[in-house]
């Protein structure tokens, strides 16, 4: 889109289901970037809007409260405040965060449908769906699991499979499961309304191959649906959660979450400028987090009808397709609105080598995180903005982000901060030095630093966020170089006016990186204007070098950053590792029973107490210890490949239950009789199955 045209930006970020908290993925994937964009436009003093809110309708919510026996209110309104919450303490600057539980949002919904309803888009179609005869109900895609029919894994839900983010249909599993009782479902018919994508097909081609600027993974995955020919796809769902669908006969039915979700950025904006035309604040308002400083009255339909507006979405790579196909084919169907200029998608984030899971928490959750690492929220947002998975999974490790915090921000940005504002006020009272003399040097450093915000610029209008990052610290490290190869607190015993321009340009650096980093780090940038003691500047001032006039008074320095140690991280790491033992625990599988022994074969296995009086490791192995033991009937020697979880100091003394009448066998040269009988837990560790009170030895167990 032709920058000249546009008049306002819509911006939007996926809206988040809430049935849990925000966690580094979603940050990563999503709300980061748009935030990074918009905070950008702002200081362009570019008209935009900034929507987004919690999807309270998704099946995800109702498996939830089923779940913990609640109800879905219960979940949206617990999940709806914590995220609110959430994001409003890590400083994203929504206009509006929204909830499509709102009557606001129903209506909105309803009224879309409609309108497809009386143009008569919609195809009503008696289909087979997935029956739950046991829960006595219709199953929705995300009811149902199995087998994904492309890439084998196990546990796919009917809409997509989390393993390889193919979008599927639920009939597409193989061997289909009930989520509700666990059951296999059956099929039986129902009637729904569908959209019939391909009566769109032409014209989506048409719109998303005019975008060939879009990211690559963007564009191939919409060229590879529309490649494959699109299918009517339904657009109400058998529930009774969610937005009614606004027909005869339609009892017992919900809009499909992916019809009305998308809705909800419109019903948001509208809602936004619903209570900017209120003169007195509305007390309901509290349920939404509305931008702090005010929205201004204006007309909602500027943002979604106007040509001279810039839609863009912000998503995950999962819901490509929402954005690019279906919701687009609604649009067009309904004729009103504008189509989206780019949905800069980004891939998944990882964590740990791992990929992150909710259900298996697997995550850093951001509400935590605000608490664990208190007024930290900017050293998340660099390391996520720096490792940000913006054309490839990524990886997030508690050790990089440790080392991006001390070696980057700590050693780079602030340090060079620091160093500057200190030595203005050890020299000269905290006053900006006059500029003297310009050297060569000098020079060359002010015609660098003009050119930083055209290229910083340049990347996040293109949406690479890391790259536009990278620049911003490659700034600060211009800053430290020129501080390095000039040397002022050598060279002020000697000729201060030289320092007075060295310290001049250098303060000029610092203002400039206040206006340059604000959109990725607000926090930092809001410390820095109060070092700096000044109001801030837009980002038409960055590149310049008298943001800092002669004489101006600077308080006195702060630290902006301070070093992560060792046991913090590792109190992170053995949080992970307690999540993965406990869920290895929780999804422990017993082993499959042997098969089935007659009563002589059990009576002829002879089992006694014994007691271990004396252990040794077994000479160039890792796994085994040579026992001696008091049989009660004698003293025998055992080999047992336990070495690795028992010291021979530890087993001395401990009795045991021994297997007596195994044929002797030959282990590493030693002869061992017997077999001492283990249990062994579902992480591997294994403990001796003795009694509980001392007994003979010798005592039959029987």
């Amino acid at each position: 889109m032709d920058n000249s045209k546009i008049k306002r930006y819509t911006v939007t970020a996926a809206l988040p289901y809430t049935n849990g908290p925000v966690h580094i993925g979603h940050l990563a994937g999503v709300y980061l970037p748009a935030d990074t964009y918009v905070r950008y436009l702002r200081s362009n003093n570019r008209d935009v809007k900034f929507i987004c809110g919690s999807d309270e309708n998704g099946v995800p919510i109702t498996l939830k409260a089923k779940r913990e026996g609640v109800t879905p209110q219960v979940v949206v309104d617990k999940y709806h405040k914590i995220i609110g919450d959430s994001f409003k303490e890590f400083g994203v600057s929504f206009d509006i965060y929204h909830r499509t539980s709102s009557q606001m949002h129903h209506q909105t919904a309803s009224d879309f449908f409609e309108t497809l309803y009386n143009k008569g888009i919609f195809t009503e179609e008696i289909t087979e769906q997935y029956y739950d005869e046991k829960a006595q109900s219709f199953l929705a895609d995300r009811y149902i699991t199995g087998t994904c029919p492309k890439c084998g894994y196990e546990h796919a839900y009917g809409d997509q499979c989390e393993n390889c983010g193919s979008t599927l249909n639920a009939t597409d599993l193989i061997n289909p499961k009930s989520t509700l009782s666990g059951e296999p479902p059956v099929r039986r018919e129902t009637k729904n309304w569908f959209l019939p994508l391909e009566k769109y097909e032409e014209q989506l081609r048409a719109y998303i191959e005019s975008h060939p600027e879009w990211k690559p993974n963007v564009y191939g995955q919409c060229q590879s649906w529309l490649k494959a020919g699109l299918q009517p796809r339904a657009m109400t769902r058998d529930l009774d959660w969610g937005v009614k669908v606004p027909v005869k006969d339609a009892e017992g039915k919900v809009l499909y979450v992916w019809f009305d979700a998308p809705i909800g950025y419109i019903s948001a904006t509208k809602e936004l400028f619903e209570y900017a035309r209120l003169d007195v604040w509305n007390p309901k308002a509290e349920e939404y987090y509305i931008n702090q400083n005010g929205v201004e009255k204006g007309n909602w339909e500027e943002y979604w009808k106007d040509d001279a507006t810039k839609l863009v979405h912000f998503i995950g790579k999962d819901n490509i397709v929402f954005h690019c196909i279906i919701f687009p084919a609604m649009l067009m169907a309904h004729g009103d609105y504008i189509l989206a200029d780019n949905v800069p998608a980004n891939e998944f984030l990882n964590l740990e080598g791992q990929k992150i899971s909710t259900s298996k928490n697997w995550a850093v959750w951001l509400n935590e995180y605000l608490v664990e690492f208190k007024d930290k929220q900017d050293v998340l947002r660099y390391v996520l903005t720096a490792t940000a998975p913006e054309t490839k999974d990524n990886d997030f490790t508690w050790k990089d982000f440790q080392a991006r915090n001390n070696n980057e921000l700590v050693a780079v940005f602030g340090n060079f901060v620091n160093r500057v504002v200190v030595l203005t006020h050890k020299y000269f009272g905290g006053k900006v030095p006059m500029l003297m003399e310009v050297t060569e040097l000098d020079q060359q450093v002010l015609d660098e630093l003009a050119l930083y915000p055209a290229k910083i610029s340049a990347s996040i209008e293109n949406y690479r966020f890391r790259e536009a990052l990278t620049e911003v610290m490659n700034v600060a490290r211009l800053g430290n170089k020129y501080l390095a190869e000039t040397e002022p607190w050598k060279v002020i015993k000697t000729d201060e006016d030289r320092v007075r321009t060295i310290l001049n340009i250098s303060l000029q650096i610092v203002a400039n990186l206040e206006i340059l980093i604000e959109p990725f780090l607000p926090f930092t940038a809001d410390k820095l204007m109060k070092m700096l003691n000044y109001g801030g500047h837009q980002w038409d001032d960055a590149g310049k070098a008298n943001l800092l006039v002669r004489g101006h008074q600077l308080n006195e320095a702060s630290l902006l950053f301070e070093k992560i140690e060792d046991a913090e991280v590792q109190a992170q790491i053995d949080k992970l590792n307690q999540s993965k033992e406990d869920n290895t625990k929780a999804n422990a599988v017993a082993v499959p029973v042997k098969e089935n022994i007659d009563f002589e074969q059990f009576s002829a296995m002879d089992i006694r107490v014994a007691t271990i009086i004396a252990a040794e490791k077994v000479e160039k192995t890792k796994k085994l210890l040579k026992l001696t033991l008091n049989t009660g009937i004698d003293e025998r020697t055992v080999v047992s490949g336990i070495a690795e979880y028992f010291t021979p100091e530890e087993v001395i003394g401990q009795q045991v239950s021994l297997l007596v009448n195994l044929a002797p066998r030959e282990i590493k040269g030693i002869l061992s009789q017997g077999m001492i009988l283990m249990s062994e837990n579902s992480d591997g560790k294994l403990t001796f199955v003795a009694p509980l009170q001392n007994h003979a030895n010798g005592s039959v167990i029987r």
